[in-house]
């Protein structure tokens, strides 16, 4: 078998056009924080702009790399090390981390901060498709269900560390959320049986259920979100319902209001680029979590439809790739990475549009913030490095 000599640089170029496309809004969307802070002009937009820079750069560095030498000790070593940054974290003093709604997430490095959940992600997937393939693919789908956990169990044992670093010492749930559908996805691609999956998704929802009751952040989360569904819901549930499930007088989330009025607003052809009007004030720091809303304000259904669609079409050449690579390693690991995107796509379309209660995970390649973006540039590339070794 003859070995594809270049990577794949229509997935390259896709990658790059929405790294452009987050520059571009960084700089029309944030304008009322820089006028509320009283930053210059240009300090999104210099700062995404060297960070999108850089990432373009490094992915191009590393899909020229030979990916037998490069994916598994990046990854592993992302694994590792921002496992370790992550249990640290909540014993480092406050010089070194920055605090953001009670909770330690970022590092604070001269002249940034680094989120180190992001890289850990990256390197959480290939820890999974390493030691699937070398521990449960092989196996046979036919086991007990008590044999099958058992078999499972340091992969559960690795995940609730995950869950108590994250959800509960970082009060990240959204990360957490994405990270176990990873996880789950993957082990359906890894031969295992549907009684497995049955249980797992029992226990899942049981967990997330005590994550929410556990933080009362969450709970005002689940009652203002529904505070804006319930009508639509008990409308279709028996008249009896209503007397059990509505609650009167809940605040409606304000964030989401004002997300569905700014994709309103936009229309079909948008109000004109850098022509938004709810990203004054009253959708605040729309420029990251309420990217989407804020771009569909001033480009209209059209315009996002267009990076909907180029979005998708990574995601496609992605699982082009992961289809036709030999390496069941690299087959789960470019696999992972697509599912990693899309459900950070999908929690973020959601949450903003009030289907599902907001999470606050940024949007791969169009959030503000470097270190969404370089995690997520990183992953790309070892993916166009990997994009060298698929059959022709």
């Amino acid at each position: 078998m003859a070995k594809q000599n270049q990577p794949d640089y229509i997935l390259f170029l896709l990658v790059c056009t929405l790294i452009t496309i987050s520059v571009l809004f960084s700089y029309s969307l944030s304008v009322y924080t820089v006028v509320y802070h009283d930053y210059n002009q240009f300090h999104f937009f210099g700062r995404q702009a060297a960070v999108g820079t850089f990432s373009i750069i490094l992915m191009w560095v590393l899909a020229q790399c030979d990916a037998d030498k490069i994916v598994g000790k990046i990854s592993m070593a992302m694994f590792i090390l921002f496992f370790a940054v992550m249990a640290v974290m909540p014993f480092l003093p406050a010089s070194l981390v920055t605090e953001s709604g009670g909770a330690n997430r970022w590092i604070r490095l001269p002249g940034f901060s680094l989120s180190p959940v992001e890289f850990f992600k990256v390197g959480f997937i290939y820890f999974l498709a390493w030691s699937f393939h070398r521990r449960v693919m092989d196996k046979p789908k036919k086991m007990k269900l008590t044999e099958e956990l058992l078999l499972l169990l340091p992969y559960f044992a690795t995940f609730f560390l995950v869950v108590f670093l994250v959800a509960f010492l970082q009060k990240d749930l959204g990360q957490v959320v994405l990270l176990g559908v990873v996880l789950m996805l993957l082990l359906v691609f890894a031969n295992r049986s549907y009684k497995l999956f049955l249980s797992l998704g029992l226990v899942a929802i049981a967990a997330l259920v005590v994550l929410i009751l556990v933080a009362p952040h969450r709970i005002k989360r689940i009652y203002s979100w529904w505070a804006m569904n319930q009508e639509r819901i008990l409308a279709i549930l028996p008249d009896s319902a209503s007397t059990y499930l509505k609650i009167k007088e809940l605040p409606v989330p304000y964030q989401v209001g004002h997300s569905l009025n700014a994709i309103s607003n936009g229309g079909i052809f948008g109000k004109g680029l850098g022509e938004g009007n709810l990203k004054m004030g009253f959708l605040s720091e729309v420029h990251t979590d309420f990217v989407i809303a804020g771009i569909t304000e001033e480009i209209g259904f059209i315009g996002i439809s267009c990076i909907t669609l180029i979005l998708f079409c990574i995601i496609w050449r992605i699982l082009k790739i992961s289809t036709r690579v030999v390496n069941p390693i690299y087959h789960l690991f470019t696999l992972g990475i697509a599912l990693m995107i899309i459900i950070a796509f999908l929690i973020n379309s959601y949450g903003i549009t009030g289907i599902i209660p907001i999470k606050g995970i940024a949007v791969p390649f169009l959030s503000y913030g470097g270190s969404a973006m370089l995690a997520s540039s990183i992953s790309i590339g070892l993916v166009l490095a990997i994009s060298k070794e698929v059959r022709k």
